[in-house]
């Protein structure tokens, strides 16, 4: 309370003072008048009321301005309190956002990676698949030509035996036709058959 003991200070000084420039001022306007420097006892209860009142009214004053500063410091300390709450509460809101923007990204990273990671197992499917069926394709013109000569070569088995019977059959019905002829010449004559 620095304040308090200036004003103390200064309540005392005018006390002290103010006796003395009564007097000079009561010597000064009293000197047309009389030239006696002394004073009466009504004029010393005078000014000494008049510095009882001095006195009450700085005291009085005082008061009234530690009342308006100990008011103002509560009213500056109920402001700065309220600013701190205020800051607080923004704090709090500014990391729920950054917390929220924060786990926002990390679930659209993490969606766009998962959607990444599908496309990529995709693919590879689809390269598997491709190559399976283009490993069947091939098995199947391979296993399709192999039975396309395993074919040509029983087709070839049974076509040659064919031609050997057809050959055979036509030699043995040219025998039975020879051996007819022959058994009909020699039964009818020659004469028979020349006409």
């Amino acid at each position: 309370m620095n304040l308090y003991h200036v004003s103390r200070f200064a309540v005392v000084t005018l006390i002290c003072l103010l006796p003395v420039c009564a007097h000079s001022a009561e010597t000064g306007r009293n000197k047309s008048v009389s030239e006696s420097p002394t004073v009466s006892g009504d004029d010393l209860a005078t000014i000494g009321e008049r510095i009882r009142q001095t006195g009450a009214q700085i005291r009085e004053d005082l008061k009234d301005a530690r009342a308006r500063m100990e008011a103002k410091k509560a009213q500056q300390e109920a402001e700065r309190k309220r600013e701190a709450e205020r800051a607080r509460q923004q704090a709090i809101k500014d990391a729920a956002v950054q917390a929220a923007i924060r786990e926002n990204k990390q679930r659209q990273a993490k969606e766009a990676a998962q959607l990444q990671a599908r496309q990529e197992a995709a693919q590879r499917a689809e390269q598997v698949e491709r190559e399976r069926q283009a490993a069947l394709a091939a098995q199947r013109a391979k296993q399709q030509q192999a039975e396309k000569a395993e074919l040509e070569r029983k087709l070839a088995l049974v076509v040659q035996p064919t031609k050997e019977e057809q050959a055979a059959k036509r030699r043995a019905a040219k025998e039975k036709a020879t051996e007819a002829l022959r058994k009909a010449r020699e039964s009818v004559g020659v004469r028979a058959f020349a006409e």
